[in-house]
C-alpha cells in the first residue's frame, strides 16, 4: 500500500470503514492502444493546420483567415503535445482506495465514492509487467478510444483504476471485499 496515498485519502474515511488498499496511478506520459490511431492522426492534423498557417501568412492572407487557422493549429498542438501534458497533471492530483465499504477515487478538489454492493461489472486489463487499470461499472465498446484522452474540464468514463500497479492483486482486494460487504 502506497504511504501517500494512505494518507491522503484518509481524511475522507467514515467511522467504521478499513483501509484495504490505497494507490495512485501511473505517473508522467502514459502511451495507451488508442495512442496507435491518435499519434498519426494528431500529426497530420497539425501539419496540415501548420501548413494551412504558413501558406495563408505567405500569400498575405487577412487576420480572419490567419486566426481562424491559428485555432486548427492550437487544436494540433494539443492533440500532439498537449494532451499528453494534460493527463499526466491529471493523474498526478488523483488517488485510489478501496475500504470494506466502497471505492474512493480522490482529485485535489472532487471525490467520488462507489458503493462496493452496488457496483457491477468490474474487470481489469494488465500489461506484462503487472501495471493495469481496473474498470468499475459498464464500459462502452468504444471506451478504449477515449481512454486518456480529454478536454480539461471533461471527466473520465467510465469511472476506472487506471495505471495501478499489481492491478490483479488491487482486483483480487476488490472482489474479496465486494464478497465480505
Amino acid at each position: 500500500m502506497d504511504f501517500e496515498a494512505q494518507q491522503a485519502i484518509q481524511g475522507d474515511l467514515n467511522g467504521s470503514e478499513r483501509l484495504l488498499w490505497a494507490g495512485r496511478p501511473a505517473q508522467g506520459v502514459l502511451f495507451r492502444k488508442s495512442d496507435a490511431l491518435m499519434i498519426p492522426f494528431s500529426l497530420l492534423w497539425c501539419g496540415f493546420a501548420v501548413n494551412w498557417e504558413f501558406s495563408a501568412a505567405s500569400m498575405g492572407a487577412d487576420a480572419f483567415f490567419l486566426l481562424f487557422g491559428g485555432v486548427f493549429v492550437v487544436v494540433g498542438l494539443y492533440f500532439v503535445f498537449g494532451r499528453f501534458i494534460y493527463d499526466a497533471m491529471r493523474r498526478k492530483k488523483l488517488t485510489y482506495a478501496i475500504t470494506n465499504e466502497r471505492v474512493l477515487i480522490r482529485s485535489r478538489t472532487n471525490l467520488q465514492s462507489l458503493n462496493l454492493r452496488t457496483l457491477s461489472d468490474v474487470s481489469v486489463s494488465e500489461s506484462a509487467s503487472g501495471r493495469g487499470t481496473i474498470m468499475l461499472g459498464p464500459t462502452n465498446p468504444m471506451a478504449m478510444w477515449h481512454q486518456g484522452f480529454s478536454w480539461p474540464g471533461m471527466s473520465q468514463i467510465p469511472t476506472q483504476l487506471e495505471g495501478v500497479e499489481n492491478a490483479r492483486e488491487v482486483f483480487d482486494i476488490l472482489g474479496k471485499a465486494q464478497r465480505d460487504s
